[in-house]
C-alpha cells in the first residue's frame, strides 16, 4: 500500500488536481451548474467520488483535510469559472 499523504501543501495540490479532472471531463455540467447556480446539485455525485479518492490518499490525520477539498473546488471549479455568466456574480 502506498504511504498516505500527510503533508498539507501535497495534499492541497492533489485535491486541486482531482477537482480539475473532474472539471475537465464535466465541462458542460459545471458551466450549466454555473449558470443555472446550480453547481453543487449538478456535480454532487462527481464531487463525491473526487472527495472519496482524495480521503484514499490523504492521512485522515491531517488537520483540514476537508477544509482542502473543498478550498480546491473554489479554486479551480468555480472561480475559473467567472467568465460564465451568471446570477451568482
Amino acid at each position: 500500500m502506498a504511504k498516505l499523504v500527510d503533508n498539507p501543501k501535497l495534499a492541497f495540490r492533489l485535491a486541486r488536481a482531482i477537482v480539475s479532472d473532474i472539471a475537465l471531463y464535466n465541462q458542460e455540467k459545471v458551466k450549466d451548474g454555473i449558470k443555472n447556480d446550480s453547481v453543487f446539485d449538478v456535480m454532487s455525485e462527481e464531487l463525491e467520488e473526487g472527495r472519496e479518492h482524495f480521503y484514499g490518499r490523504v492521512s485522515p490525520d491531517l488537520d483540514d483535510r476537508d477544509h482542502l477539498y473543498d478550498r480546491a473546488i473554489v479554486d479551480v471549479m468555480i472561480k475559473q469559472a467567472g467568465k460564465i455568466e451568471s446570477s451568482i456574480w
